[in-house]
């Protein structure tokens, strides 16, 4: 079973895209490897805060199947928070998750996520749900928004930027507090089963979250960083392109809270939400 857990994190083409690597893995723990590379990285070399996300999915899923079997799928990540605590700049990062409980069709998991010489960059918790092939549930269409298309003045260059080049990242709409953000079901965001990874997912909600942010405030001299994230993916992943929608809910000074839907692009149907705390500060 383990070595089909290993398989699983491995052999998506999302983990393949990024580097992980799974040193070890039980029915209690786990311990990824990302080793540093440009392509995941902002710039200043500093780790993209949906690889990190991505890592803490990772990680949970992979101890929540060697804990259930593989019988118990498919699976989704019910709920995740993520609190970013330091930057990783141009180094290696390791996950190590513990499952701190087991019940009948879900798992709850920690994970750790540090530099090799131990400065912890994120914590994450999460709930990872077992489905035990049950029927597909009945999901929710998304309104999604005005179907304005502005990218305003940041929108065209961030879908350049070396993450989300990778992801095929498209800013549709970046203006007004509002955020739009297209993201290809491509092998780069592969899941190994077929469908969109949850850590695509995640890393597309987070940075429509943080776009919606920079679209209130527009561009300036600026320090800027996202605190915490919360997500829940609502189903087993989806084989078409999606959709994210970013607002504005609230803004406290330097701090922005936006809420985030992920939708398919062809059936409209929402697959994922949350919200991104995120912070612009004037040096």
């Amino acid at each position: 079973m383990m070595k089909e857990v290993e398989s699983w994190v491995e052999g998506a083409g999302y983990a393949r895209a990024l580097g992980v690597r799974c040193e070890s893995v039980s029915e209690e723990a786990v311990s990824l490897l990302l080793p540093y590379a440009e392509v995941n990285a902002n710039p200043g070399k500093a780790l993209h805060g949906g690889c990190a996300a991505s890592l803490g999915l990772i990680a949970s899923q992979a101890v929540t199947r060697a804990a259930l079997g593989k019988d118990a799928g498919p699976f989704h990540t019910a709920g995740l928070q993520v609190n970013y605590l330091a930057a990783a700049i141009g180094e290696d990062v390791r996950a190590t998750g513990q499952l701190l409980r087991r019940g009948k069709n879900m798992c709850f998991v920690e994970v750790d996520v540090a530099t090799l010489e131990g400065k912890s960059i994120a914590h994450v918790t999460s709930m990872v749900r077992a489905r035990f092939d049950a029927e597909p549930a009945a999901l929710r269409s998304s309104s999604g928004d005005d179907g304005a298309s502005d990218p305003g003045p940041m929108g065209p260059h961030i879908g350049k930027l070396n993450f989300g080049k990778a992801r095929g990242l498209s800013i549709e709409h970046m203006t007004g507090s509002h955020s739009r953000i297209t993201m290809p079901a491509s092998e780069a965001n592969a899941e190994a089963g077929g469908g969109v990874h949850e850590g695509a997912v995640v890393a597309l909600l987070d940075t429509t979250g943080a776009m919606a942010a920079w679209a209130e405030t527009g561009p300036g001299p600026f320090k800027a960083s996202t605190p915490a994230l919360q997500a829940q993916l609502l189903c087993p992943p989806t084989d078409q392109d999606l959709v994210a929608y970013g607002r504005v809910v609230q803004r406290d000074g330097d701090g922005f809270w936006c809420d985030v839907e992920v939708a398919g692009a062809r059936d409209a149907k929402i697959v994922a939400r949350g919200t991104v705390m995120y912070r612009i500060v004037t040096p």
